[in-house]
C-alpha cells in the first residue's frame, strides 16, 4: 500500500523535477518571475531529481524525505514572497509527511516518543 502513495508522491515531484531539467517554457516563465535564471532553475531540477530518487530508495528513504520537505519549504516560502498561492505546496508537503511517516518506521517512532 504504502509503495502505490510513495509512487503518487515521487511522480508529483518527477514532473516538476523534468520540468526544470527540460526547460519546459511555462516553468522558465514562472521561474523568470520568481527571480532564477535557467541555470539556477536547472540546479534546482537536479536537486529535486536527486532528492525524490532518496526517497524512493527504502536505504536512504529518510534523508530523502527531510531533502523534499526542505525543498517544499522553500518552495512555500518563494510562493508567499511573491503573493502565490501555497495550497499545491502545502497539499504535497501534507502527501509526504504522511506517506513517510506509516512508510519509515523510525522516522514515526522519533516523532511519537
Amino acid at each position: 500500500m504504502y509503495w502505490g502513495l510513495t509512487g503518487l508522491v515521487a511522480f508529483v515531484f518527477l514532473g516538476s523535477a523534468m520540468g526544470k531539467l527540460t526547460a519546459a517554457k511555462e516553468a522558465i516563465d514562472m521561474a523568470e518571475n520568481f527571480g532564477l535564471d535557467k541555470q539556477s532553475y536547472f540546479l534546482l531540477g537536479v536537486a529535486e531529481l536527486i532528492s525524490v530518487i532518496l526517497f524512493i530508495i527504502p536505504r536512504t528513504g529518510v534523508i530523502g524525505t527531510l531533502l523534499l520537505a526542505a525543498f517544499l519549504g522553500g518552495a512555500i516560502a518563494t510562493h508567499l514572497e511573491h503573493g502565490e498561492s501555497v495550497v499545491a505546496p502545502c497539499i504535497i508537503q501534507a502527501m509526504l509527511f504522511g506517506v513517510s511517516f506509516f512508510r519509515f518506521p523510525q522516522l514515526r517512532a522519533g516523532l511519537l516518543n
